[in-house]
């Protein structure tokens, strides 16, 4: 390199081959798939990432302005920090690159047939959130999903009050929403302790609630209501009146009800935000390693 007069690279940049949208299209044929499997992209960016001590190396185009503003205010030079966290990225990238490539290629047997089951199966989860304790308020815990939630669901879902969920809470959710996204008709699901206490349909969301909770309304005091509709501030006054609440769930919270929530700013309120999935998508997730 001195003698050729070659600098040494300090900053790598690099746009992988679109494979999880290759493959992701209707009619996309193996061989298709086999020219978008990036080789060289990948090697760089491992080679790059392990020499973080003196390379910076950028895979999310999230990362240029925060990169560019640094370059432009320190001489064009990175800092340890981020190059550290640059390599941390890159090497989650390209793990989650080649788990695609495995998961597609591991789907189809050898006479390429497709099958709905890879024999092997592997997937990134992205920490969303430290959880308040574990299973047992000594344990810690924290929630990782998928990068890409499918819309409805629980680990894409936002808190829009109370205190900090526990694993408690998220597992106790995960059943009420469930349940709930099994019906069509206006449902109340009030969960305690993972099993479900009150279950019930109703011309709107305040008679399945009313019906739900006198199902067995000891069970239900401190447990998890949720709804397949826009929860209306009637049906939340009715709730927060009659029991103790943990945490209340709901596609969409109208502005009525976040009122009524408000008064008990304790009380933990998650909108999914649509039904686009059902329950067996959830299930069907789960087979395949989903999370929530």
């Amino acid at each position: 390199m001195a003698a050729h007069g070659i600098e040494p690279i300090d900053l790598l940049i690099v746009n992988l081959y679109p494979f999880a949208a290759t493959v992701s299209r209707s009619g996309c044929t193996l061989a298709e798939a086999i020219e978008n499997i990036d080789i060289g992209g990948p090697a760089m960016l491992r080679a790059a990432a392990k020499n973080h001590a003196a390379v910076g190396v950028v895979v999310d185009n999230r990362d240029y302005l925060t990169v560019l503003e640094e370059l432009s205010n320190s001489g064009c030079a990175l800092s340890d920090r981020t190059r550290f966290a640059l390599a941390q990225k890159a090497f989650a990238h390209t793990a989650a690159y080649d788990a695609n490539v495995a998961n597609y290629l591991g789907a189809i047997d050898p006479a390429g047939a497709a099958s709905n089951y890879p024999q092997t199966y592997t997937m990134q989860f992205v920490k969303k959130q430290e959880l308040r304790y574990g299973e047992n308020p000594h344990q810690s815990a924290a929630l990782y999903m998928e990068p890409e939630p499918l819309p409805g669901t629980l680990a894409g879902a936002r808190q829009i009050q109370g205190k900090d969920l526990s694993y408690n809470n998220l597992a106790d959710s995960d059943a009420a929403l469930e349940c709930a996204l099994s019906f069509a008709e206006p449902v109340c699901v009030i969960v305690k302790h993972a099993n479900p206490c009150g279950v019930a349909l109703g011309a709107n969301l305040a008679e399945a609630y009313d019906h739900a909770y006198v199902a067995d309304p000891t069970s239900a005091f401190g447990g998890v209501i949720a709804f397949n509709g826009t929860l209306d501030g009637d049906t939340a006054r009715a709730m927060l009146e009659r029991q103790f609440v943990e945490v209340v769930l709901a596609p969409e919270i109208s502005a009525a009800a976040r009122r009524e929530l408000a008064g008990k700013p304790n009380v933990r309120v998650l909108e999914t935000g649509g039904r686009s999935v059902t329950a067996q998508q959830l299930s069907l997730k789960r087979v395949s390693g989903g999370l929530l």
